[in-house]
C-alpha cells in the first residue's frame, strides 16, 4: 500500500498487518477444495465486499468483510448497511490491508454501530446436508486490517490466526523504497497520517505497542505476525471465547495449507498472488501546484 496506507494508504511508516482465523464451538467439517482455495484467494486481492451471512435460527449471523480497503471501501459499507439493522452484529475480516485514511473512516464507523470483530473465512456453500455456514479459522487479517479488527468493541483472535503488521510507505515507492527519493511533501503526509493513525489506535481502545510494532517493520522486510502475548500486549484481544463474538456457529476446519499459505508477499497477499497495485488508493491533500503524492500501507 502506498506510504498513506501504512498509515493510510498514503503517509505513514507504521501501520500493520493483521491475520486472524475464527475457532467456534461446534461440528467441524472439512472443506478446501482447489476451487474453493483459489476463489478465496482472488476475492482478497480484490476491492472489499460486504455480505451478509445467515445463520438463522440458531446465530443472527454476520457481517463478512474481503478485500482490499479501497477508497471506496467506506461507500460501499454505507450501501451495504443501508435498510440492514447492523448494531453489534459481527464482522469477520479477511483482508491484506489497504488505504490508511479510509480504514480509519471505515473503522470510526464499525465502532459507531457497535460492532465486533474477530478473522476468518466464511463459508456459506458447505458439503454437509442440512448444515448451516461456517468459519474457517485460518484466515488474514494484515496492514490496515489490524485497525479495523481494532474498531470492534469486542475483538477475538483465533489460534490459528495470522495478525501481521507493518510500516507504511509511499504506495508507488514500496517496491524498492530503499533506492527511492522523497521530498518534504512525502515526509508531511507520513507525519500528518501517522498522528491520524496513532489518534485513532488510542481511540479504539488499542496499546502503543501495536503502533511501536508496526513501525519498526520496514518496507524491505517481512511483515512481523504477532503472537498471542503481543496480541494481548497490545490490546488487540479482548477476549479468549469465540463464543462472545459469534456464538452458536460451526467451526470449520478446511485443508488450508494452499487456501492460506504461510509465506506472504509486501502486499500483504500470497506471493503469487499479490494484490493489483490499482487498488492500494489513498487520499492525499496536496497544496496547490504541488505535485500529489499517495501513500498506503501495504
Amino acid at each position: 500500500m502506498k506510504l498513506l496506507e501504512s498509515l493510510n494508504l498514503r503517509g505513514w511508516l507504521l501501520v500493520g498487518t493483521a491475520a486472524c482465523g475464527v475457532v467456534l464451538a461446534g461440528a467441524v467439517t472439512t472443506f478446501g477444495t482447489s476451487a474453493r482455495a483459489g476463489a478465496t484467494l482472488e476475492e482478497r486481492k480484490l476491492p472489499m465486499k460486504f455480505n451478509w451471512v445467515a445463520c438463522e435460527p440458531n446465530c443472527r449471523g454476520w457481517v463478512s468483510a474481503v478485500g482490499i480497503i479501497t477508497a471506496d471501501t467506506p461507500k460501499d459499507f454505507e450501501e451495504f448497511a443501508r435498510d440492514r439493522q447492523l448494531g453489534g452484529a459481527t464482522v469477520v475480516l479477511d483482508s491484506s490491508g489497504g488505504s490508511v485514511n479510509d480504514a480509519i473512516t471505515l473503522g470510526r464507523r464499525f465502532r459507531n454501530l457497535g460492532l465486533l470483530t474477530t478473522v476468518g473465512i466464511s463459508l456459506q456453500n458447505r458439503g454437509v446436508k442440512s448444515a448451516g455456514p461456517a468459519i474457517a479459522p485460518e484466515a488474514y487479517c494484515e496492514s490496515m486490517c489490524v485497525f479495523l479488527l481494532l474498531a470492534g468493541k469486542t475483538r477475538y483472535v483465533p489460534e490459528s490466526a495470522h495478525v501481521r503488521v507493518h510500516q507504511i510507505w509511499m504506495g508507488d515507492r514500496a517496491d524498492d523504497a530503499k533506492a527511492a527519493s522523497y521530498s518534504a511533501q512525502d515526509l508531511m503526509i507520513v507525519e500528518r497520517d501517522l498522528g491520524r493513525l496513532a489518534k485513532y489506535t488510542f481511540d479504539m481502545g488499542g496499546a502503543g505497542d501495536l503502533l511501536s510494532l508496526a513501525l519498526s517493520v520496514p518496507p524491505w522486510e517481512d511483515l512481523h505476525e504477532l503472537d498471542a502475548a503481543e496480541l494481548k500486549q497490545t490490546n488487540l484481544v479482548t477476549t479468549d471465547l469465540l463464543a462472545d463474538v459469534l456464538p452458536h456457529v460451526d467451526v470449520a476446519a478446511p485443508a488450508l495449507a494452499e487456501l492460506a499459505p504461510k509465506t506472504q508477499a509486501r502486499f500483504g497477499a500470497e506471493q503469487d498472488l499479490q494484490p493489483a497495485k490499482s487498488t492500494k488508493t489513498a487520499e492525499a491533500v496536496v497544496p496547490s501546484g504541488a505535485v500529489q503524492s499517495s501513500s498506503s500501507q501495504k
